[in-house]
């Protein structure tokens, strides 16, 4: 989500990487490595299923930097803007159940919530071309150097609670990138908006609802949108970030700042049978699912934006999913338009390294899972169409 990328710095020494065996057809083991070895993720680790059967799965690196434990590839961790899919499901179930239309301006929802919210549908927030200011690109949650990441490891804004209404007021501080309609910009501004609408339509909360329109029916265990509560569950992982005197854990943090743009928790199993039940026609009816699936253009000519989900040629023709990141974690979740095959990759940026490697690392791991005849499409280009996916935030 926020950016605390320290272009250059000196990276750990981590332990070596542990990976679990493969069957024949899926190896994505060297992949995971590359994670690691570079210094800049402590761990990774991922799960591949086809017709709802997992057919592989792995981990690399270490779970714990101060006792050496091993990477489960079973464990549970903050998925960032992969929360957007579920969110956008309940809107277009709303929409289903008539109760939601897309193409109705945000202020018929939010009367006076949104400046020149009469010329914004909520299409154009679930899709990114409502031109509004993503307010993670604020300075206030932009980290560019060492000694911002220090303030924000150490200080209190690391654990302060946001209402869904100072996140969206500091969105409309800024100017809009352009017209509604008029371009896309990712911005998390948007989601936040929808999880808002979502409670003005039902009078719950948007993890709530979530919670009882996806999360139930799938039996999806161990994911849940925790609102403040800054930890998670175990089996986890640990984040870091880099500082001059070593790493500091940052692994708990208050997601408020995330809301409904990325404020999830889950784990390779559940996101896999999420993208399953979704792609799979099980969550949404075929009007619904085919409004899913009308995709804009983000710039890149290997990637394109529908209602929370995104469409990516990482070399295989389109592939459907999202990305997602928080500070320390970074999230994968993508497979065939027709839900029989995904994978869901979970790694920990060690923040305050270079990043720069990070885009083709995950490309790679897709498409070593879900490219059986391997990439027509340069990895570079590949990881292109990843970065045009998002902005500031993910």
């Amino acid at each position: 989500m926020a950016a605390l990328a320290l272009a250059g710095a000196t990276v750990v020494t981590l332990a070596p990487a542990a990976v679990a065996a493969a069957p024949a057809g899926v190896d994505a083991r060297a992949e995971l490595r590359a994670f690691i070895e570079d210094g800049s993720s402590t761990a990774a680790f991922a799960e591949v299923r086809q017709d709802g059967r997992r057919i592989w799965r792995g981990a690399a690196g270490t779970s714990d930097l101060a006792t050496g434990q091993p990477v489960r590839p079973d464990g549970r961790f903050r998925i960032g803007s992969v929360t957007k899919a579920f969110v956008s499901t309940v809107a277009l179930q709303l929409v289903a159940e008539g109760r939601l239309r897309l193409d109705d301006p945000v202020e018929r929802y939010l009367p006076g919530v949104v400046p020149n919210g009469g010329a914004i549908s909520v299409r154009q927030l679930l899709n990114h071309t409502s031109g509004l200011f993503d307010y993670l690109e604020d300075p206030q949650f932009f980290y560019r150097d060492e000694a911002r990441l220090r303030d924000w490891v150490n200080g209190a804004s690391r654990w302060q609670d946001y209402r869904p209404e100072e996140l969206v007021a500091v969105g409309f501080a800024h100017p809009p990138y352009f017209a509604p309609g008029e371009g896309w910009r990712y911005s998390n501004t948007n989601y936040v908006l929808a999880g808002m609408l979502i409670r003005k339509l039902t009078g719950n909360s948007w993890q709530s609802e979530v919670e009882r329109r996806v999360v139930k029916p799938l039996h999806l265990d161990d994911t849940v949108f925790p609102g403040s509560e800054t930890g998670l569950r175990r089996p986890h992982t640990r984040a870091y970030a880099k500082l001059a005197e070593g790493p500091a854990d940052i692994t708990r943090l208050n997601p408020t700042v995330a809301d409904a743009a990325g404020n999830g928790i889950s784990t390779p199993a559940d996101l896999n049978r999420f993208h399953a039940a979704l792609f799979g026609g099980k969550l949404l009816r075929p009007a619904e699912q085919a409004e899913l699936k009308r995709t804009v253009p983000t710039g890149s000519g290997q990637s394109f934006y529908g209602l929370g989900v995104a469409q990516a040629d990482f070399g295989c023709g389109p592939l459907w999913g999202h990305d997602g990141g928080i500070p320390g974690w970074g999230t994968l979740l993508f497979g065939t338009a027709d839900g029989k095959r995904q994978v869901a990759l979970s790694y920990n940026p060690y923040e305050g390294t270079d990043p720069s490697g990070l885009d083709a690392a995950v490309v790679a791991v897709a498409v070593k899972t879900l490219c059986d005849g391997g990439a027509a499409v340069a990895p570079a280009d590949a990881a292109a169409g990843l970065a045009a996916l998002r902005g500031a935030g993910r």
